[in-house]
């Protein structure tokens, strides 16, 4: 029962003085200690092998026992010593808080004395500066009064100075002197309550108003109205006159310019009245020619009288270009039955040549409505692309040809003239549009005249397989064509023109590519195996020669360049026109026209070689397999198909070297064309015995390898095939060699060779089971049965899946296929 309580009064004890870590490590730094006892992991059994390693070391236990029970006493004495110190505690602690509150007491109270005094102090220090404050607000009272003195004198006198100025035309001094007057009253804003200083305020609003008018009337005198003969030149008095509308009220400045430029400017419409002759667009180089000397004529009269900063110079300029941009709008719509598109042309390219002679001249700093230009991203040169080339800095209409080949230039700075006057063409620009349709119909004839005149590019030349020149000339016209557009309009004119290039971008693409594609034959003559045998080497059985084949692919490669050039044509038109019109700009139907070509050119050359092929197929399913006695070398019909493959891919590959992608198209399609057909004549070969399936097999291993190389047949540079085009064959190729392996097979035990066909085909079709059947020779009581066994031993398909013909067994590996294939020639070279 003792030891119960004791253990009992252990576990309390040790649950009482569990620490948590924070409050042990906080012990540890108030009170640090080496002491192991100390230790929150303190470990008993640890301690006493510490202090006892060894058995030797056991002799003196009872110096450690003795040592132990000395610190556990010393350990009592200093706790018996600390809980004795706590019984006077409370006591000490009231006597505490007594003391600390009259502590506080005592400090209120010292507090309260400094704040009292410090208050006699403030009102001692207020007593001392009272007469101080009163200097320093009269002091200050009396400088600004003055300064506003000073200021009302300045302002009178200045008033009186400016109207006696005023009535004696001195603007010179007028000009300095309203500016300080007007900068005077300014301060006294806040006394206009003041009855004297809202008659000084009026008497300058009054002087400004008589110099206003004053000024007018000076500048209607020296300028009057038309008809009335100029001055020599201008005077002094006008030139300071400027200086002081300055500093009047706007509109003075406004009407003076006004009058000056309608005055300047009234002989010019009396010039080009819209009856008169010069006003037609023929003759529209003398109204630049006109403003130019009138220009100069200003400089050297009238120069000094304006003001720099008025830019009278430029504002002439621009009020000639608003009114003729009117007076050309208003006598082109009177005489639109007139307009020819070279005149047009004409007129427009003057036009712009002095919209860039303005903006040379000029900072356009008076136009309140700039036209800005897109900035478009620089891109980088190509030989052949027109559109990967800077635009001309010059006009469309003179450049040459050879200018595409040039480096690059810097862009020139924005045109802020651009359009000033050249809008008013805009909506006669159906004239320009109109007559691009013409020339390029012209243009499209003339190409089909020109192939038909040279024919189709030869074989053997550098031209045989080229991009057609005719293509890369429609484009540097297209490109012509834009960038003069863009030069007119950015607007509808540039969405009509983007119509027209459509238009023709599919008339060439039908009538110069695919109208030009040579017309394959349906009949196709049948071979015989005498026939075969007898074929010569120069021997061709494709319908297409060799000058045909280099057309198909010199058509490819223009629909190619014609493609990737129409794409960047339309980016190009996407950056001139308007940003509000991209969205119209779409040429994905033109690009799809152009694939359309390039797949029926591959088609048409993988149906020649398809077609050349068949001849040979047809023969090899006439063979008389079951008569064959022994295995040879590959048969005559092997030896005729690749005959053909070694023609007609060399050529195609030659002349389809910049588009390589189309090449391997090329091998996919012909492949994945011919592969089907040969396993369709395989099955056709019927009854097949074993040496004739071994003859089979030899010859389709033949197939396989001239197919695995097709792509670098006849190249003296070797090139790995694509790994597509290799599956391709290998999936195909194999499927035929299984097919053959089966047929190789005895059919008997039945079990055995239905495992066998489904583990080598993973074909759950029956009709070609049925098909290899017949191929072996086997009467229809035993294919029935055969049939029967098949449907049995088909592996039922999971749950879930689409029940179908074919299975999911895995094939042969290529490796292990040729290994087979190996030991196959082998076999035959054995048996020869």
């Amino acid at each position: 029962m003792m030891e119960e309580e004791e253990f009992e009064f252990t576990e309390d004890l040790e649950a009482i003085l569990h620490l948590t870590p924070e409050v042990q490590l906080a012990i540890e730094q108030v009170f640090p200690s080496q002491d192991p006892l100390d230790r929150a992991d303190f470990n008993a059994v640890e301690y006493i092998n510490t202090l006892f390693p060894t058995e030797q070391s056991l002799a003196n236990i009872d110096d450690v026992v003795n040592k132990i029970r000395l610190k556990i006493r010393r350990l009592d004495d200093d706790i018996r010593t600390v809980v004795r110190g706590q019984t006077n505690v409370g006591q000490d602690g009231r006597q505490a808080l007594e003391e600390a509150q009259i502590a506080i007491q005592q400090l209120f109270g010292k507090i309260k004395d400094i704040k009292d005094k410090a208050e006699k102090s403030e009102q001692m220090v207020k007593e001392i500066t009272r007469d101080i404050k009163q200097l320093d607000h009269a002091k200050r009272h009396l400088t600004t009064s003055i300064t506003t003195l000073n200021h009302l004198h300045m302002l009178a006198g200045g008033v009186d100075s400016l109207e006696a100025m005023t009535r004696k035309r001195q603007y010179g001094e007028v000009a300095n002197l309203l500016q300080g007057v007007v900068n005077v009253l300014e301060h006294f804003q806040k006394y206009m309550g003041i009855p004297q200083i809202r008659q000084l305020s009026e008497r300058v609003k009054a002087a400004q108003s008589e110099l206003g008018t004053q000024i007018l009337a000076d500048f209607e005198e020296a300028f009057p109205a038309q008809g009335s003969k100029r001055p020599g030149g201008p005077s002094n008095v006008l030139r300071d006159a400027c200086l002081v509308a300055n500093v009047l009220d706007p509109r003075i400045k406004q009407e003076i310019i006004k009058k000056f430029i309608r005055q300047h400017l009234s002989e010019y419409l009396v010039l080009f009245q819209e009856n008169q002759d010069v006003a037609w667009l023929d003759k529209i180089d003398r109204r630049y020619a006109w403003i130019k000397r009138q220009l100069v004529d200003y400089e050297e009269k009238y120069g000094r009288m304006f003001p720099e900063e008025w830019c009278m110079t430029e504002r002439i300029a621009v009020e000639f270009c608003h009114i003729t941009k009117v007076e050309l709008a208003k006598v082109m719509r009177t005489r639109a039955k007139e307009i020819e598109v070279k005149l047009l042309l004409f007129a427009i390219q003057r036009t712009t040549n002095f919209e860039g002679l303005l903006a040379k001249r000029f900072t356009g700093c008076t136009l309140t409505d700039t036209p800005g230009q897109q900035k478009r991203p620089n891109s980088p040169l190509d030989q052949t692309n027109p559109f990967l080339e800077d635009d001309p800095g010059e006009d469309a209409g003179s450049e040459k040809d050879e200018d595409l080949a040039k480096p690059r230039k810097p862009k020139a700075p924005d045109n802020p003239f651009h359009g000033i006057i050249s809008k008013c063409f805009e909506p006669h620009l159906y004239v320009y549009i109109e007559s691009q349709d013409k020339n390029l119909g012209e243009l499209i004839d003339r190409f089909v005249a020109d192939f038909r005149a040279q024919g189709p590019p030869k074989a053997g030349t550098e031209e045989g397989g080229a991009v057609l020149p005719s293509c890369a000339d429609l484009f540097v016209y297209y490109k012509k064509c834009m960038v003069q557009c863009s030069h007119l309009s950015t607007g509808e004119p540039m969405i009509a023109l983007t119509t027209i290039f459509q238009k023709f971008l599919r008339e060439y693409a039908w009538k110069i590519l695919s109208g030009n594609l040579p017309k394959s034959s349906s009949n196709s003559g049948g071979l015989t195996i005498t026939s075969l045998l007898k074929e010569k080497e120069g021997y061709e059985a494709a319908k297409f020669n060799v000058d045909e084949l280099c057309l198909i692919c010199s058509i490819l490669s223009t629909a190619e360049y014609c493609l990737a050039t129409t794409q960047q044509l339309e980016e190009k038109l996407k950056e001139k026109v308007d940003k509000v019109l991209v969205e119209r700009i779409n040429l994905t139907g033109e690009m799809d026209t152009f694939s359309t070509v390039i797949s029926n050119s591959i088609q048409l050359l993988v149906q020649d070689l398809d077609a050349a092929c068949d001849p040979a197929l047809s023969a090899m399913s006439k063979m008389p397999w079951q008569s064959v006695e022994h295995v040879g070398d590959q048969s005559p019909y092997v030896t005729s198909i690749i005959m053909h493959i070694k023609q007609n891919v060399p050529i195609i590959r030659d002349n389809l070297a910049s588009t390589r992608k189309y090449f391997t198209q090329f091998c996919i399609k012909f492949t994945n064309s011919f592969i089907p057909k040969f396993i369709n004549h395989l099955f056709r070969c019927k009854p097949i015995s074993m040496v004739g399936a071994e003859q089979l097999l030899l010859d389709t291993h033949s197939l396989k390898t001239v197919l695995l190389d097709l792509p670098s047949i006849g190249s003296q540079v070797l090139r790995k095939a694509p790994a597509s085009y290799t599956k391709i064959v290998v999936k195909g190729m194999t499927r035929a060699e299984m097919i053959l392996k089966v047929v190789m097979a005895p059919h008997e035990p039945p079990v055995v060779f239905v495992d066998n066909y489904i583990k080598l085909l993973a074909d759950g079709n029956p009709e070609t089971f049925q098909k290899i059947l017949d191929m072996k020779g086997l009467k229809r009581s035993e294919q029935s049965s055969m049939l029967e066994l098949f449907r049995q031993r088909l592996p039922t398909p999971p749950s879930g899946s689409d029940s179908g013909p074919s299975l999911s067994f895995s094939a042969p590996t290529p490796e292990q296929e040729s290994s087979r294939i190996r030991k196959l020639e082998k076999l035959i070279k054995k048996r020869l």
